[in-house]
């Protein structure tokens, strides 16, 4: 547990990951995959993460490494958009981090 007082010093923008990581999939329950599926391509995701760890690019999706919640999958998406000044909305990223759960994380509600 974090306590209350660390909380309020953090920027909204580092408390967004904490809380997304204690909820499970159903934090994509209402995600728009199309919409997801879209952003992935004009973002060009496929090809950073290429550029990240060679290959395909398919090696950085390691659902048994430190990507292991739903949660903390929302939370790295939210990280490359705020890395990569994406500008996406928060409902946005939640359709990218549920386009990624379905194809390669299957975390369950």
């Amino acid at each position: 547990m974090i306590p209350a007082a660390l909380l309020a010093a953090l920027p909204i923008s580092l408390l967004m990951p904490i809380a997304a990581h204690a909820q499970g999939a159903g934090i994509f329950k209402d995600a728009d995959l199309t919409l997801g599926e879209k952003l992935i391509a004009q973002s060009k995701c496929v090809e950073c993460h290429t550029r990240k760890v060679g290959g395909d690019g398919s090696a950085i999706y390691r659902p048994a490494g430190r990507i292991n919640t739903a949660g903390a999958l929302r939370g790295m998406v939210e990280q490359c958009n705020t890395e990569l000044n994406l500008q996406f909305f928060p409902e946005e990223v939640s359709a990218i981090a549920a386009v990624l759960n379905r194809d390669h994380y299957k975390f369950k509600p």
